[in-house]
């Protein structure tokens, strides 16, 4: 594999990633404009932007990186031999760039300051558990489709279905991605997230992906290279094929 199509699927990664916080962050604001006051009305309006977003954006990045967008998943995929560790680690900065470079363009996009840290605290019990299972189910859900060898509309749908259910079944509304959550605390507005409680998000996302890691090796011991490396959506140009870019 060249260092050229390794970038290519860098640079995929943070699109993909910048694409996923302006959709989190713009449809938050937008939602907060249009239906003031009206806090599950806002958060539906939220969560169905985020799951038709992230399955298009699943869609056209996915045949390049994987469309990853979560160090999370970056790091379970290299866990199973998906993806070189090498690889992981340098989608990790494009991941935690292009969220925050996203919630910048989000919030020029509605006039307000390129960067307003949030104040929208959300550290609790509750949450930490909240972003355990979060993350714990996403993991799962990409993993099982992987292992079920379902083809790209059914992965990004899978996931896409999953993030907006969770907005509404758990209290933390489902960052359950460390990138996500830091990208999130530059915009103090209806997504926003204030930066002492990325921390205890951070820390419940990496708890769901050990344990999603240990529930996997028991679901689904068979897990091969080749299937974990079709995370999440199978790749057309494979991470560990010879490509030329």
């Amino acid at each position: 594999m060249n260092e050229l199509a390794l970038w290519r699927r860098v640079s995929a990664e943070f699109i993909g990633s910048a694409f996923l916080a302006a959709v989190v962050i713009g449809s938050g604001i937008a939602a907060r404009q249009l239906s003031p006051g009206n806090i599950g009305l806002e958060l539906l309006e939220n969560a169905a932007a985020t799951a038709a977003g992230l399955y298009a954006l699943i869609l056209m990045v996915g045949p390049v990186s994987g469309a990853h967008f979560n160090p999370v998943v970056s790091f379970v995929d290299a866990s199973f031999g998906g993806l070189k560790w090498r690889d992981a680690l340098l989608y990790l900065p494009a991941q935690v760039a292009g969220c925050c470079g996203g919630a910048v363009v989000a919030n020029l996009m509605f006039s307000k300051a390129a960067v307003s840290i949030s104040t929208h605290h959300r550290a609790s019990g509750a949450h930490f558990l909240s972003e355990v299972v979060a993350t714990l189910g996403l993991i799962l859900v990409i993993f099982a489709l992987a292992r079920s060898g379902r083809g790209s509309s059914a992965a990004a749908a899978a996931v896409g279905s999953y993030i907006g259910a969770a907005y509404f079944f758990t209290s933390s509304t489902s960052f359950a991605n460390p990138a996500i959550s830091v990208g999130r605390m530059l915009s103090d507005t209806f997504a926003g997230i204030a930066p002492s409680s990325v921390p205890v998000f951070v820390a419940a996302q990496i708890v769901g992906g050990l344990l999603a890691y240990g529930v996997i090796m028991v679901l689904y011991p068979g897990v091969t290279k080749a299937e974990a490396a079709d995370v999440v959506v199978p790749h057309q140009l494979h991470p560990n094929s010879e490509v030329t870019p």
